[in-house]
């Protein structure tokens, strides 16, 4: 070692670290990479998602038929929308709807989730509960709307060798909640798997606890798993109210919006006005208030759940 060397090292004193300056980070980082791989999924949303809402709003405040273009006319879709009988008729019905599935959906998917948590959590049984939701909703619909049938229907069947009169399941009184059944029997095991997710991930000491506390299955199913369920709960009671006002197919495979506008949802008036009588304006300008009307609640569902906060405490 030579005496330039020597004198070129820094000295150390007894006792402390030398220091090691902290490495150079790169201005933009991984942004790059991060970009590319982002941007097939923004640019499908922007063309398929982003691009046609905001033609969508702007069709909203013309007369619009396909056949000539657009005719700017303000507010007047809005305004006519506020008189409109059929509208609000279609809001009801939709409301009457929502009202139904969810009650049944969340009821029966809860129940599921815990047989499936308590008696068995294999794969196969997990499978054939969530069967129902991997087929098609028209094919659902024309099967069970068959099956529903006032004259050939198995179900009609039964019901007068049992002893009964049949049923006009798709009649005025029985029409909504027969689609409510439907699709509830569709959703009802992929709702059951979300709340069974949620369920595994609450630590088993808690049970443990209640369970030395005395507390009886009731008693702790109120007050140990409902709450600790919450930030699923929130999750599913949003994808199913969204998805309940989405209803559309079933009701266009089984009834046709009918009897006398008995289940002529908020959805099926929408096609009804766009694709049938030309009104894309008016068409847009009910969509555009679903959205509004949709955003409000679940953004108040979001709230009064207080989603993002879960009563689990861990150490």
């Amino acid at each position: 070692m030579t005496s330039d060397t020597v004198r070129a090292a820094p000295r150390l004193v007894p006792g402390t670290v030398p220091k090691i300056p902290p490495p150079r980070r790169r201005r933009f980082g991984d942004l790059p990479v991060a970009a590319v791989f982002v941007l097939p999924a923004a640019i499908g949303f922007a063309v398929f998602y982003l691009w046609p809402a905001v033609r969508g709003v702007y069709l909203s405040l013309t007369k619009y038929n396909v056949l000539t273009p657009p005719r700017f006319i303000g507010l007047d879709n809005y305004e006519r929308l506020i008189g409109d009988r059929l509208f609000w008729n279609a809001l009801k019905v939709t409301g009457e709807y929502v009202l139904i599935n969810i009650g049944t959906q969340t009821v029966i998917s809860m129940l599921l989730a815990v047989l499936l948590y308590r008696l068995t959590k294999s794969l196969l049984v997990r499978g054939i509960v969530l069967l129902p939701y991997l087929v098609a909703n028209v094919v659902v619909a024309l099967v069970w709307f068959w099956m529903l049938d006032f004259q050939l229907g198995v179900v009609n069947n039964v019901i007068e060798w049992l002893g009964f009169d049949r049923v006009a399941f798709f009649g005025s009184d029985w029409a909504i909640p027969t689609i409510a059944w439907i699709n509830t029997w569709r959703h009802m095991g992929y709702t059951a798997l979300l709340i069974f997710a949620g369920l595994q991930m609450i630590p088993p000491s808690v049970y443990e606890a209640a369970a030395i506390d005395g507390a009886s299955e009731w008693r702790t199913f109120w007050r140990v798993t409902l709450p600790l369920l919450r930030p699923v709960m929130a999750l599913v009671m949003v994808l199913s109210v969204i998805g309940s006002f989405q209803v559309f197919d079933t009701v266009a495979v089984t009834t046709g919006g009918g009897p006398i506008n008995a289940t002529r949802v908020i959805y099926f008036y929408i096609y009804d006005q766009a694709f049938n009588r030309f009104n894309f304006g008016y068409a847009a300008a009910l969509s555009s208030v679903l959205f509004v009307l949709l955003a409000g609640i679940a953004y108040l569902q979001m709230r009064l759940s207080r989603a993002g906060e879960s009563d689990l405490r861990t150490s």
